[in-house]
């Protein structure tokens, strides 16, 4: 089937396509009905169906023939390990560590936190929760007390599952400390907390009560999987509130399930036994559903990658791994391109290793770039895919979907909409607008399977961020157009579109604009209050190693390139050059932190940016260039 007739049959026959899509998994009682809504007024998908997640991910491969198969890698230069589970090992270690839970008391619907790195265990520990029903909540590892506090208040977990230490680039951070102080903040206590002892960093358990996850896990009696319906909780994610306070985005199983099962041959081109790489982490959506959740529904190898793009060892440790283990679909954030072509420029470290296996790059997580697009484009001689998702949705909003029919590429757009998601844009005034005109990227209802049916114990946040602005329509909090051919170009959050003398501008066009110079390795664009014009451009600029440039030079070259292809009307006047640019551990640039300390306004930094120094180097560095005082 064609793209446009998979597309077309998914709006104008939900219920019959979607119907399709479930009986492509096996059920334990298929759903009495695909859509209606539910008390609240939300759509629900799957009414009436009875499936057990981690069964479907699992047991039901080794029931099928496929035991032997290897369903995980673990991959880890930072501590020099590599161990492979097959489907059978990893059911029985997620069916021993279900019975550790259920003998602390946990079952259906109860919530577990985990707060672990990117180590097997968190992966098993998700499992387990869906084999009994409970909800987990993964936390990133590594997130402070007082964010790791409001979370455990939120969710109110039974028990919370950590490890000892985590591991970024060479540098161990203690989690024990970190968890102590978090739940002496809050106001919820757990039963039971257990913790994974790493030789890096061994916590001291002493009168903490902890428990030894390998004892533990040693005591533990296997678990049975417990028949949940469609509608139940799988588990809650927070994400980033404008308020300060985490949106406890929740998912549900059945939705889940179909979607990531769908999503896998549909959009990425995987299948039983094929291998599939997702570098990003657990804690985060992308971990939830494409190193976890949706690689094994679909009976796939999924790697579980503990590094990071460059200096683990280098900046070729991906193409290492691809090799070794012969991915066929990467997944990736452009950020962790962009550092690989700062240290490697050329890509000549690629040379050194095969990596013939790989037939697609994705990348998500944040705008991919054209000057990015184009240089693993022209390294890799394979699709490069710009795919767009949210938290909220679970799974790609637009994509091009190479397991369909793979469409022609255009740099700076993820393509067009993927089934499901029915999208428009619309004005202020909820008009909806016509090619090349932009504005806010909305979906209308019903939402696909997969997607939010709520916020954790917060409905009324939820209708409130979500469809108040649009009745009848989720508002993304993007902002974007779709060209004459209905390509969908999502240009950034709303908050980062500036108004320059009453012109609307987008930070992304500008951005894209400044990364075209060749010694610009990576580049942020931030609205800056100006008396005149309410509010100027100011471009902050990462070189690239080795550059040789004027400074001024380079800022007058840059303010024609943005003259010549924005205009005069976006006022671009001024570009620093920093060391760095700060971002959060999953590749996002701050860029709101960053316009509002230039402006004197508070802020607070997030507890998920990489390293917190960089926002007062970066305004000592713009002091001593007079852009603020």
């Amino acid at each position: 089937m064609s793209y446009e007739a998979e597309y077309r049959r998914s709006l104008t026959d939900p219920e019959g396509f979607w119907r399709e899509k479930a009986e492509a998994l096996p059920w334990f009682s298929f759903p009495k009905t695909i859509l209606d809504q539910d008390e609240n007024g939300v759509w629900r998908w799957f009414h009436g169906g009875r499936l057990n997640t981690a069964w479907l991910a699992l047991d039901r491969h080794v029931a099928e023939g496929r035991g032997d198969q290897t369903a995980l890698i673990y991959d880890s230069p930072v501590t020099g390990q590599i161990r492979r589970y097959s489907y059978a090992e990893l059911t029985e270690r997620v069916a021993r560590v279900a019975g550790g839970l259920s003998a602390l008391g946990v079952g259906k619907g109860d919530r577990v936190v985990i707060y672990m790195p990117m180590v097997p265990e968190a992966a098993v520990a998700m499992l387990a929760c869906a084999r009994l029903g409970a909800i987990h909540s993964v936390v990133f590892g590594g997130f402070a007390a007082p964010e790791l506090a409001t979370r455990i208040d939120d969710a109110r977990p039974k028990v919370i599952l950590t490890a000892s230490c985590g591991i970024e680039f060479t540098n161990v951070i203690p989690y024990k400390p970190l968890l102590d102080g978090a739940i002496e903040r809050a106001a919820h206590t757990p039963d039971h907390v257990v913790l994974l002892q790493r030789e890096q960093s061994q916590a001291d358990l002493g009168a903490s009560g902890y428990l030894d996850w390998h004892e533990w896990e040693a005591a533990a009696t296997p678990a049975g999987w417990v028949e949940v319906d469609a509608t139940d909780p799988l588990y809650i994610l927070y994400t980033s509130g404008t308020t300060g306070k985490p949106k406890g985005v929740l998912r549900d199983n059945g939705g889940h399930a179909v979607a990531l099962h769908y999503s896998m041959k549909a959009i990425y081109d995987v299948d039983c036994g094929d291998v599939f790489w997702a570098a990003s982490d657990v804690g985060w959506v992308v971990g939830h559903s494409y190193i976890v959740y949706g690689p094994l529904l679909r009976g796939c190898t999924s790697v579980l990658f503990e590094g990071k793009p460059v200096r683990t060892p280098d900046a070729g440790a991906y193409w290492r791994v691809i090799e070794e283990h012969k991915v066929r679909s990467f997944f990736v954030a452009p950020t962790a391109f962009r550092a690989i072509k700062k240290e490697d420029p050329e890509c000549a470290l690629k040379a050194a290793y095969d990596i013939s296996s790989l037939k697609y790059q994705f990348v998500a997580g944040e705008r991919l770039d054209p000057p990015t697009y184009h240089w693993l484009e022209d390294n890799l001689q394979i699709p490069v895919i710009d795919h767009w998702w949210q938290t909220e949705t679970g799974w790609s909003i637009c994509a091009n979907m190479a397991g369909v029919e793979l469409m022609a590429t255009k740099p700076g757009s993820p393509t067009l909409p993927v089934p499901g998601y029915d999208l428009r844009v619309l004005d202020e005034a909820g008009r909806e607008l016509g090619p090349n005109q932009e504005g806010a990227v909305v979906l209308k209802e019903p939402l696909p399977p997969g997607s939010l049916p709520t916020i954790w114990e917060d409905h009324e946040r939820f209708r409130k961020a979500y469809f108040s602005q649009y009745p009848g329509f989720y508002f993304s909090g993007d902002e974007g157009f779709r060209d004459e051919d209905g390509y969908v170009y999502v240009m950034g959050r709303m908050d980062d579109v500036i108004n320059v003398a009453g012109h609307r501008l987008s930070t992304g066009q500008m951005e894209e604009v400044l990364a075209e110079h060749p010694a610009i390795a990576e580049c942020a664009v931030v609205g800056i209050e100006d008396a005149d014009k309410g509010q100027i451009p100011l471009g902050l600029l990462l070189l690239k190693d080795g550059a040789n440039v004027d400074p001024e030079d380079l800022q007058r070259e840059l303010v024609q390139m943005v003259r010549e292809a924005v205009g005069p009307f976006a006022a671009f006047k001024r570009a620093v050059v920093v060391k760095r640019l700060p971002k959060t551990r999953s590749g996002k640039i701050l860029r709101q932190i960053i316009r509002k300390m230039i402006d004197g306004k508070p802020y607070v930094t997030p507890s998920t940016i990489d390293d917190p120094a960089i926002i007062p180097e970066i305004g000592d560095i713009l002091r001593a260039e007079g852009v603020m005082t």
